[in-house]
């Protein structure tokens, strides 16, 4: 067992709200007074983080607080739907580096009596309001509005009595609550199961078998970030967690499912959305749930390697923050769409180059012109292969066909092994005779036909995992095919850009003595022979390349490329450039002999067979939450409550430089 103390900043944060009428009036956020009170929204606070600050990571109490409650604070009664949801969020400092936020958002009853009674009061407020317009509509007094509505009006009067009121006799008020756990290293998967079982604990009828500060400080201050191309177990409250980091020469960490994107934008959608980030076009992802917005957004930009978006990226916009659609300037920004709105009611600006991607109903809206991505029927196929293997349709999940929704449900490695289901075997089924009538597929053959591309078998595999001898795993086994889904697919869109950029390095022009002076002379330097390079590209390649080439993000790449001559070179480039130097080992060729023949990704199995021997094979153990000196009689337990936790055993603990977890917080 190894023992690390990690310098985390972990922020429990909490809503606020008043014990009176008029503070409750002043919180509400001022866009929707004409909605119900408990369909408002009010101005959100932080209530305790810990430890207090970190010097690496400050704690950025407004930007936090903004980006755990976009709409800010809510109100709910037993009537409505209070089920936690958990999201993420991203914050981005002026150095570049990325810090990523988990929340957990839940409800608790509310105790005050006087928060009860501003709630009602605002209620009869509101009715009346309601009333005196209908009266104004219809032309009559208060006296007689009974009398001068029609039956219609009169029973949504009654409707709107009836669901849209709070009476404090009959009524439990309940408002939002979050925690939040802030990390250097996106845990997607650690840190939803950290909170997850912390909620657990909260809303139990038994309380847990340590005080929650036990837990939480356990994984700001032991529980350590793992190392390179290894794995991690620690615990929460009731279960293990395992975390694990690629190795040096591995696609970097990306922990978000690239599955559920593929499932909410369908493989044909998403390689266009894919298409329009690459040239830096503004991207607008549109979603009710916020966590669809980030998965999308973080999961696009992953496939990016080993480019960086280089432009404003907010996979969640506030609401305070919607003026900064106008901004004319390339853009990744994620909006929450309200229920019951569609596209027409937003007003944006610089439609021309907008990709609007509207994520909860499958649907995006494309520039009217722009490049296509190259060999781009033959990429869809190699990626539907991939997906196909993990029984995932290509159409995504909101428009499959009946063949594809059939094989989603089907568990490959029973259907491979089970004799009842005809003796399948696992190494000669034609997965395409499974998916006769796919729309993708159709369209993929058709396509195939007419190009005079071959369309090859595909083979269902063996078993995934196979499971020790207690009948457990370490990782789930739901988990760890995700994770090599993940790495699978990162793999096809990475192997294209090798493809495609073999000879980059002789191209870079690499004019400067020492890097002061090329610093100095950088915006009237050349550092990249452009025209020699098109010249040298198949010609279906030159409509997309000709303009890629002009972005900012291969700007950057070829400028990494410059500056790794005086210093460690920049990590993606570091495993792109290994890559490179691989695939010249096993295909000698010279620039001028370059041709379009797509060559399919030839690492699929490497990479998934090393995320599955670190998660099944745990590398390291963090130690085991412990009791700590606190004062007898405070963190009582309340079941339903998330307590005031002791701040001064969670303020300070072992020194760690190499934490995995930052900041908690209420």
């Amino acid at each position: 067992m190894m023992t690390f103390h990690p310098d985390m900043q972990a922020a429990f944060c909490q809503n606020y709200w008043s014990s009176k009428m008029q503070t409750l009036q002043r919180l509400c956020k001022g866009e929707n007074f004409d909605q119900s009170p408990l369909r408002r929204t009010f101005k959100s606070k932080v209530l305790a983080h810990y430890p207090q600050n970190i010097e690496w990571n400050p704690f950025d109490q407004d930007a936090v607080n903004m980006l755990c409650m976009p709409k800010g604070l809510s109100f709910r009664t037993q009537a409505d739907n209070r089920d936690p949801q958990l999201h993420s969020f991203i914050i981005t400092r002026e150095d570049g580096s990325r810090t990523y936020g988990f929340v957990l958002t839940f409800y608790e009853e509310v105790t005050s009596k006087q928060i009860c009674t501003a709630m009602q009061t605002l209620y009869q407020m509101h009715n009346a309001e309601q009333y005196s317009s209908v009266c104004a509509s219809s032309s009559c007094s208060m006296d007689s509005l009974a009398s001068s509505i029609d039956e219609g009006d009169a029973t949504s009067l009654a409707k709107l009595q009836r669901y849209n009121s709070y009476d404090i006799s009959r009524d439990t008020l309940y408002v939002s609550k979050c925690i939040c756990l802030i990390t250097p290293l996106p845990f997607m998967q650690a840190c939803k199961k950290f909170l997850i079982q912390l909620y657990k604990a909260v809303t139990s009828q038994q309380p847990p078998p340590l005080p929650l500060e036990s837990y939480i400080h356990n994984i700001l201050y032991e529980v350590p970030l793992p190392p390179p191309g290894r794995s991690l177990k620690f615990y929460g409250v009731y279960e293990p967690i395992i975390c694990q980091r690629p190795g040096p020469n591995e696609l970097p960490l990306s922990d978000y499912p690239l599955r559920e994107v593929f499932e909410l934008l369908g493989l044909e959608n998403l390689v266009q959305v894919f298409t329009c980030v690459l040239l830096e076009m503004q991207i607008l992802l549109y979603s009710q749930d916020y966590q669809r917005l980030m998965t999308v957004a973080e999961g696009i930009t992953t496939l990016l390697f080993p480019f960086q978006w280089q432009h404003v990226y907010v996979p969640i916009l506030p609401a305070s923050l919607l003026h900064f659609l106008d901004a004319p300037v390339p853009y990744l920004m994620g909006l929450q769409s309200k229920e019951g709105t569609d596209r027409s009611k937003l007003e944006l600006p610089q439609e021309a180059n907008l990709c609007f991607v509207d994520i909860d109903n499958h649907f995006i809206e494309l520039p009217e012109e722009f490049p296509q991505f190259p060999n781009k029927l033959e990429f869809i196929q190699e990626i539907s292969e991939v997906l196909l293997q993990f029984g995932i349709p290509p159409e995504g999940n909101l428009h499959c066909s009946d063949s594809a929704t059939k094989l989603k449900n089907l568990v490959l490695s029973d259907l491979v092994n089970d004799k009842k289901n005809g003796n399948i075997p696992g190494n000669a089924l034609n997965m395409y005779e499974l998916l006769k009538g796919n729309e993708t597929i159709a369209r993929l053959q058709a396509l195939a036909k007419r190009t005079g591309v071959t369309m090859e078998k595909m083979t269902i595999t063996a078993p995934l995992v196979e499971k020790e001898k207690d009948g457990k795993l370490p990782c789930e086994e739901v988990e760890l095919r995700d994770y090599k889904l993940n790495v699978q697919l990162r793999e096809v869109f990475a192997n294209r850009f090798t493809q495609m950029f073999a000879d980059y390095e002789a191209f870079v022009i690499q004019a400067a003595p020492d890097m002061e002076s090329w610093l100095t002379n950088r915006e009237q330097m050349q550092n990249f022979d452009k025209a020699s390079f098109l010249s040298d590209q198949p010609e279906p390649y030159l409509p997309f390349l000709s303009h890629f080439i002009e972005t900012q993000m291969f700007a950057t790449f070829i400028d990494n490329k410059i500056i790794s001559q005086w210093e460690e070179k920049d990590p993606f480039l570091r495993v792109f450039d290994s890559r490179i130097e691989k695939i010249r080992l096993y295909n000698v060729r010279a620039p001028a002999l370059r041709t379009s023949n797509y060559q399919k990704c030839s690492t699929l199995k490497e990479a998934a067979q090393s995320i599955e021997q670190r998660l099944l094979k745990i590398d390291h153990t963090a130690i085991h939450p412990h009791l700590l000196d606190m004062k007898i009689g405070q963190g009582k337990y309340e079941q339903g409550f998330f307590p005031k936790l002791q701040s001064d055993v969670l303020a300070t603990g072992p020194t760690n430089n190499n934490p995995a977890f930052a900041t908690f917080f209420i």
